[in-house]
């Protein structure tokens, strides 16, 4: 990453998430983790090419970092009706996301930490890349 930044603020003001190799995943993994330790619940957004891609992505995410699972909302349209580039909108709050069809995005995640208890440590974070907390990545 650029000018000496943390991999984690690098990443702040990107359109689309970067291509890391192995050594940049693993150190923003790990930055990431810390930064979100002290927030008490997420907000998950994700641009994706496809609906089916940026569920993939929340999963990985849920699974990676001990999420229990959002459910689809039923105000929101079917997965299998929406064609194109997506934005995935999720909520640990309400335990719902909602996909809607979205051109012109770039690609990648955006979470965002919230938590009374230590409101300096409320940040949002990305674009980071769609596969960052898949389990085969390695």
């Amino acid at each position: 990453m650029a000018d000496g930044l943390s991999p984690l603020k690098a990443l702040c003001g990107l359109r689309s998430a970067p291509a890391l190799g192995a050594d940049a995943r693993a150190a923003l993994r790990q930055e990431l983790q810390a930064a979100m330790a002290p927030c008490a619940w997420f907000t998950i957004g994700v641009m994706a090419p496809s609906a089916a891609a940026a569920v993939d992505a929340l999963r990985a995410c849920e699974g990676s970092l001990g999420w229990p699972p959002l459910e689809l909302d039923p105000a929101g349209e079917a997965l299998a009706s929406i064609e194109g580039p997506v934005f995935l909108k999720g909520n640990q709050n309400s335990g719902r996301f909602l996909v809607r069809r979205e051109a012109g995005l770039g690609e990648g995640i955006l979470i965002t930490g919230h938590g009374a208890v230590h409101p300096e440590a409320e940040d949002t974070w990305g674009p980071l890349p769609l596969d960052l907390l898949a389990q085969h990545d390695g």
